[in-house]
């Protein structure tokens, strides 16, 4: 994790430039100004490297906006793919959505401005479906080689979705809600939709 810095333009190229780094320096500006009034110039700028330097890093602003989401995807892959055979397959989900989520009690102002930026820009909001594909994606993995169909079958599919809709409708109560505990809304919406579904007799009508 890199250390703070006061946004404004660096004289020279910076000593030891990272992937994290530019993120960090990318979400500061985008929180001070806006996404839409940051150019990748102005990051480049603040981070003392050139605008070919920059696309090394990030292919483009949008996916700045995202940080290192690649390595947390990583992250929550390998998280499931350690779950023992015998744990419930809803609860090593829960888990790892729960791990994915977990972010540092002094990171979390910052992860509430970016999610805000995330969900509250236009532009971002259309760019978002390749993240959420990517991130459905691996759920799904996770759901087929439990059940041992193919992945993009009804029910891997089914439930990758359900998770993507728990995360998003927490991010929006969290958002509304400061004072809102982030995981444990999490959690209950999983308990929610365990009950509801526990409480659906699957030949058409609700148990009575």
């Amino acid at each position: 994790m890199s250390a703070p810095y006061a946004i404004g333009t660096r004289r020279g190229r910076a000593p030891s430039t990272t992937r994290a780094e530019l993120a960090r320096i990318g979400l500061d500006l985008f929180i001070a100004r806006g996404f839409d009034a940051v150019t990748v110039e102005d990051v480049a700028a603040a981070a003392g490297i050139g605008r070919r330097t920059f696309f090394r890093y990030f292919p483009s602003k949008n996916d700045l906006a995202w940080g290192d989401f690649g390595a947390l995807l990583d992250e929550f892959r390998a998280r499931l793919a350690a779950a023992p055979d015998d744990q419930p397959m809803i609860e090593a989900i829960r888990d790892a959505v729960h791990r994915f989520n977990d972010v540092p009690a002094d990171e979390r102002d910052r992860h509430r401005h970016r999610m805000q930026i995330l969900l509250g820009t236009p532009g971002l909001v259309a760019h978002s479906t390749v993240r959420y594909a990517a991130w459905r994606a691996v759920i799904a993995d996770f759901v087929a080689r439990r059940r041992g169909v193919p992945a993009h079958e009804a029910l891997p599919q089914a439930v990758a979705w359900a998770c993507l809709g728990i995360s998003l409708s927490a991010y929006e109560q969290w958002l509304m809600a400061p004072e809102a505990d982030l995981l444990a809304v999490i959690d209950a919406a999983f308990r929610g939709l365990r009950e509801v579904f526990s409480d659906v007799a699957w030949d058409g009508g609700p148990r009575r």
